[in-house]
């Protein structure tokens, strides 16, 4: 089993915010990263998930109340949903470089 990233979809609407199309910023980020690092996001499952809760996906994962993204879920168990935390896992279980201070 490989650990498992799960990112928003693009493009999402929120109803407290009618007409307006969304992205999360965090997903974007690690959506970079992956696309500039391809050899090495191959290592791990990438999941698409759509906005709106419940998100039975992580509610079957991680219960009711862990569905924030992104979440990196790991292989040997255990879940990080910190975008920080989730970039030094990536560098230190997946060999993606640091980002830059």
């Amino acid at each position: 089993m490989k650990d498992a990233l799960y990112l928003l979809t693009p493009g999402f609407r929120d109803p407290a915010y009618p007409g307006d199309n969304f992205y999360c910023w965090h997903c974007a980020l690690l959506e970079g990263i992956l696309a500039s690092f391809p050899e090495l996001a191959a290592k791990i499952d990438v999941y698409r998930i759509a906005w709106p809760r419940p998100r039975a996906e992580l509610v079957a994962l991680l219960g009711s109340e862990n569905q924030s993204l992104p979440v990196l879920v790991l292989s040997d168990g255990g879940f990080i949903d910190d975008k920080d935390e989730i970039l030094k896992a990536l560098t230190k279980r997946h060999g993606f470089p640091l980002p830059h201070p």
